[in-house]
C-alpha cells in the first residue's frame, strides 16, 4: 500500500532522480515536474497528496508556484532551498508553503518533515464535536469552519492550528508547545512558522486582525485563544 503520492518539482533531473528512487524505497509514489508550470498542470489533473517544491525555477519561482497551488488547493506543500534567511523562510510560507527545509538536508529529516505535512490529527472521540464562540463555529470532523455565518477555507495546517488553539481556549500555549502539536515532535524552534500562520489566521475569523480579540499574543510565552 502506498504510503502517498508526491510531486517533485525541480529543474534538475539529478535531483529529481534522486529524490524519486529515495521516496520510492520508502514506500510513495512519485510524479515529477521540472518547472512550476508544469507542475500546475500535473496538479490539476491528477492531485497528489503533497508537493516538494524547490525555489528556484526557472520561469514561474517556487513562491509563485507555491501561491498558485494554495489558491486552488489545500495540499500540504515543502518548499526546499539553500536559502536559509528568516526572510526567505516568511516569504514561502506566507505564500502558503507548510514547512521549509534548507538544503543540503539528511534523508530522514526529509522523511520526518513529509510525514508531519502529511498528519491529519483526528478529532479526539472524548473530546467536543464541535466549537462555537464569538462568531466562530468550528466542526472537527469535518473541518469545516464558519466566521460569522460564512463558510471559511482554511488549510490542513491552518485548521489543525486553530483547532489547538481552541482546544486551549483560555490558556497560555507556548510556541514550542503548539509546534510540536501541530506540526510533529522535531519542530519547536521556528516561531517564524507561527507568526505567519496565526496572521493568516487571524485574517480569516478576526473582525480585525490589526487588533485580534481571538487569538492574542502572549508576550515572551506563545499564543491564547480568548473565545467569549
Amino acid at each position: 500500500m502506498s504510503a502517498g503520492k508526491i510531486l517533485v518539482v525541480d529543474d534538475d533531473p539529478q535531483i529529481r532522480r534522486v529524490m524519486k528512487a529515495t521516496l520510492v524505497g520508502h514506500g510513495y509514489e512519485v510524479t515529477e515536474a521540472r518547472t512550476g508550470e508544469d507542475a500546475m498542470q500535473t496538479i490539476s489533473g491528477e492531485p497528489p497528496n503533497l508537493v516538494l517544491l524547490d525555489i528556484n525555477l526557472p520561469g514561474m519561482s517556487g513562491v509563485e508556484t507555491c501561491r498558485s497551488i494554495r489558491a486552488a488547493s489545500d495540499i500540504p506543500v515543502i518548499i526546499l532551498s539553500v536559502r536559509n534567511s528568516e526572510k526567505d523562510k516568511v516569504a514561502a510560507l506566507d505564500a502558503g508553503a507548510d514547512d521549509y527545509v534548507t538544503k543540503p538536508f539528511g534523508i530522514e529529516e526529509l522523511l520526518a518533515r513529509i510525514r508531519a505535512a502529511l498528519r491529519r490529527s483526528p478529532a479526539s472521540p472524548d473530546g467536543p464535536a464541535t466549537y462555537e464562540a464569538a462568531g466562530l463555529h468550528m466542526d472537527f470532523a469535518a473541518r469545516r469552519v464558519r466566521v460569522r455565518g460564512n463558510d471559511v477555507r482554511l488549510t490542513p495546517k491552518e485548521f489543525e492550528l486553530l483547532r489547538y488553539l481552541v482546544l486551549h481556549v483560555g490558556k497560555p500555549v507556548t510556541h514550542r508547545e503548539v509546534l510540536q502539536s501541530v506540526w510533529g515532535p522535531d519542530y519547536g524552534d521556528e516561531p517564524e512558522y507561527l507568526r505567519v500562520f496565526v496572521n493568516q489566521l487571524r485574517k480569516k475569523i478576526e473582525v480585525n486582525p490589526a487588533r485580534p480579540k481571538l487569538i492574542v499574543t502572549e508576550p515572551w510565552v506563545g499564543y491564547r485563544f480568548v473565545g467569549e
